[in-house]
């Protein structure tokens, strides 16, 4: 098993990616393609995967399908590189998936927002605690939506659960970023979680948080390791202009809808010959107009 004190040290450097979950025609998992998938993009480098995340629609999967997702990504990746596993909702489920993560030799857990109602500091602390807990894995925690706290808040998480090892940030708001990475120092390892993260990453690597999670990596793995290699090396001449002619062109198409942070990541990978199949609802895929302005974009790039 990884220990807590390893995992933080394997997420705290490099690329990290959400592999997309595949679905066929009707909407079933389709483990043949996702292994595909995974084997396709473990050699490009990425530090760590997460199963079943955001952009894996954890939102959408059944419990069976999320055992059968994580299983396959462990199995297929084992020795490759670790797995982490999304998991969220109600307290008492997302203790279930966590410990179901662990169950499948998960390295870790990355804790999705609770659901629906809004709570208190105390409240989602006692969230965080109870599914850290419920493990012996390494804990990320998703500051995100309805999830939002404190550094006091992370103070007292710090003191109680051992293995709470990274925080992960989805708001983009400076000041309690700079209040957190001060407060707790080098007790986390900092990740950034905007969605389509390279366009605040080289901003927040100068807040202390060098590692994100890459989006785009499902479809551009090499554009998106050539990135995180420019981030990392302060090329800004790199960085500005695939800011300039990729990623604001796709922010462009990203904003249109609702949702489709993760719908343009799966219109990506079916453009590259890598189709994962249609989003679940309420997600809705890309026009066919759309798809067609992402296509143009991908093969300015060049091969990947």
């Amino acid at each position: 098993m990884t220990t807590p004190q390893e995992l933080k040290e394997i997420v705290s450097q490099g690329l990290l990616s959400f592999p997309i979950t595949d679905f066929d025609e009707q909407g079933d998992f389709r483990p043949k393609s996702y292994i595909e998938r995974l084997e396709w993009l473990a050699p490009y480098g990425a530090t760590a995967l997460f199963a079943a995340g955001g952009t894996g629609e954890f939102f959408s999967l059944a419990p069976q399908e999320y055992s059968d997702v994580v299983r396959t990504a462990v199995t297929t990746c084992a020795g490759k590189v670790p797995i982490l596993a999304g998991a969220g909702g109600p307290t008492r489920t997302a203790i279930a998936y966590a410990q179901e993560a662990e169950r499948q030799g998960a390295k870790g857990i990355l804790l999705l927002p609770h659901y629906l109602t809004e709570a208190s500091q105390d409240g989602i602390c006692a969230y965080v605690e109870q599914v850290c807990k419920s493990v012996k894995i390494g804990v990320i925690v998703y500051n995100r939506a309805n999830s939002r706290l404190t550094a006091d808040s992370l103070v007292k998480l710090a003191d109680r659960c051992p293995n709470l090892i990274g925080f992960k940030d989805g708001i983009g708001e400076i000041e309690p970023m700079v209040r957190i990475r001060r407060k707790l120092g080098d007790r986390f390892s900092y990740l950034g979680g905007l969605p389509t993260a390279e366009v605040y990453a080289a901003a927040y690597k100068a807040l202390g948080v060098p590692v994100y999670s890459s989006a785009v990596f499902n479809f551009i793995p090499k554009t998106a390791m050539d990135f995180y290699k420019a981030v990392a090396a302060d090329d800004h001449a790199t960085i500005n202009k695939l800011i300039d002619d990729f990623f604001l062109p796709y922010l462009d198409i990203r904003n249109r809808r609702a949702g489709y942070a993760v719908s343009i990541v799966k219109a990506g990978a079916k453009l590259v010959g890598h189709d994962g199949g249609p989003v679940r609802a309420p997600l809705t895929d890309l026009t066919p107009e759309e798809f067609e302005m992402l296509d143009a974009l991908i093969k300015k790039l060049g091969p990947q």
